[in-house]
């Protein structure tokens, strides 16, 4: 008896240990990443260069061109080495809206080896495409002021480039983020849309409610996953811009949980590590379908609508006003019966 119970407590004791060192391998990930982020500040070159990217974005002014930048060889060599492995990865294990977007931007001459894309030329196609358009800013920005950003269809993106001495790993959002990241899907009308309602359902929530959407946009647009013909495939910016959490997501090794915004929101989001778990979604339709209706659990006395011939969002608070939408949309569904009806009849 006295042996058993000896038994089972070195057992508890081994497996506290293990647990022990999980938690100590995962504190040691984080500090590497610490003191990975940290080698660019202490480059006085890198830190000068940090500065004229803030100065760039500090003086841009909506509705002006977005400043040209000349990038230096470093960050041009940069470029090109995650570009390049990124971009044989992209096949088999990105999903296809993704892969199509980014042939478009390779075939209009944006995106190649040897220059780093410009985001006044991504701007103009992605305005031209999904309404969408991008807007430079110096870094990180709180959460309702992104969100608020997407309810706009305007994407805050950063020009500066990560450190060259860790070319394939960045503490924050650099450009290659956001350019390999972000814009190809923003190109997807489908995608950009989705983005746009999380942002939408922001406006006018609660401190509480936003930090839930946060999490949902995190989950989603930066970490999400898809199921494709069968396999995994990532439509999240945060796994197609790195080239070891690509791999590892859309692996076996990666615990993976269907999408669930009501799950979501209580999962830690990781900056520095890989996250515990992925969320998969059957589709963008699916994904969108899911948050529109975890949305209605947000109070607000009132509704909002974005008009795209205005660039601006109607807030709507009263029947008057749902009823002038419910006739605008019955117009549009009127010209779509009939286009419908005269294809039908040739």
């Amino acid at each position: 008896m006295g042996q058993r119970e000896e038994g089972r407590e070195q057992k508890a004791e081994g497996r506290m240990q293990r647990a022990e060192g999980r938690g100590q391998r995962a504190e040691g990930r984080g500090q590497r990443a610490e003191c990975r982020g940290q080698r660019g500040f202490k480059d006085k070159k890198y830190r000068e260069r940090r500065t004229y990217f803030v100065k760039c974005a500090s003086g841009y002014k909506h509705d002006t061109p977005i400043p040209r930048v000349i990038f230096t060889e470093e960050e041009t060599q940069t470029w090109n080495l995650v570009f390049k492995e990124l971009k044989n990865l992209y096949p088999s294990h990105a999903c296809k809206e993704y892969v199509e977007n980014l042939k478009m931007l390779c075939e209009e001459g944006i995106y190649k080896i040897g220059e780093i894309p410009q985001l006044a030329d991504i701007s103009r196609v992605l305005k031209e495409r999904t309404g969408f358009q991008l807007r430079p800013v110096a870094g990180y920005l709180s959460p309702r002021n992104f969100l608020a950003g997407l309810a706009f269809r305007v994407f805050h993106c950063t020009q500066y480039i990560r450190h060259a001495s860790d070319p394939l790993y960045t503490p924050e959002p650099d450009s290659i983020h956001e350019l390999l990241g972000h814009v190809p899907l923003l190109a997807d009308r489908s995608f950009a849309q989705f983005s746009q309602e999380i942002g939408l359902a922001s406006l006018g929530a609660s401190d509480d409610d936003v930090a839930k959407l946060a999490s949902c946009y995190f989950f989603t647009v930066e970490f999400g996953l898809c199921k494709q013909d069968g396999q995994l495939r990532a439509y999240g910016a945060g796994l197609l811009s790195s080239i070891s959490e690509l791999q590892f997501a859309t692996s076996s090794r990666a615990l993976v949980k269907p999408f669930n915004p009501s799950d979501v929101i209580k999962q830690e989001c990781k900056i520095t590590t890989f996250q515990d778990s992925y969320f998969v979604s059957q589709s963008f339709t699916a994904a969108k379908r899911q948050i529109r209706e975890y949305t209605t659990s947000i109070l607000r006395p009132f509704g909002v609508r974005y008009d795209p011939y205005t660039q601006s969002v109607d807030v709507i608070k009263n029947s008057n006003e749902i009823m002038t939408a419910v006739d605008e949309l019955k117009d549009d569904l009127g010209l779509l019966n009939d286009t419908l009806t005269k294809l039908q009849s040739l």
